[in-house]
């Protein structure tokens, strides 16, 4: 369903609406994996504050960009630029932190384009190569990315409140 998905770059205006996708695609997503739901909410409380997420935006370092269809906003995707990670010897690099796409709305491709929307906006930025942290158990994103290319570099370790999660350091080379 090609037809009436718009991909746009993020503005102030656009935060509410990220903070939202990002709580609900974070939870839908990753949810049932915390043992007590009290880390998650807090977790959720600062990472997709509304305040933090106007700041993220009006970051030089960090590039943002909202799916929508038929003007509902139902995904959005973050770059964040000169990201160096300590797996890869590259220096011209960025970091994909988020594709967030509403669950309901999965089947429409709307990960597909917001993917090609980040590499482009990292090709013309004038990038050599993006990297990706994925969950382990997270098949279907690691999937996903293998599909583009990406290669799994390493593996490193995660804590909210309780909970430790292992994630996959994914790498792929644009130039």
């Amino acid at each position: 369903m090609e037809k009436g998905i718009i991909i746009k770059p993020a503005t102030l205006e656009d935060a509410v609406s990220i903070a939202l996708l990002g709580r609900i695609t974070f939870t839908e997503t990753f949810g049932n994996l915390f043992s007590d739901k009290q880390d998650l909410l807090e977790y959720l409380d600062r990472t997709f504050a509304v305040d933090k997420i106007k700041k993220g935006i009006g970051k030089s370092n960090n590039a943002f960009f909202v799916a929508f269809i038929e003007g509902l906003p139902v995904g959005y995707g973050k770059l964040k630029l000169n990201s160096e990670n300590e797996f890869l010897e590259d220096t011209n690099i960025c970091q994909l932190q988020k594709i967030y796409v509403l669950s309901d709305f999965l089947s429409l491709g709307i990960g597909k384009k917001l993917h090609k929307t980040l590499i482009l906006a990292a090709l013309e930025k004038g990038y050599e190569a993006i990297w990706l942290s994925a969950l382990d158990s997270n098949q279907r994103a690691i999937d996903f990315y293998k599909n583009y290319g990406y290669l799994t570099m390493g593996k490193h370790g995660y804590s909210i409140g309780k909970n430790d999660f292992e994630l996959y350091v994914m790498y792929k080379q644009l130039k």
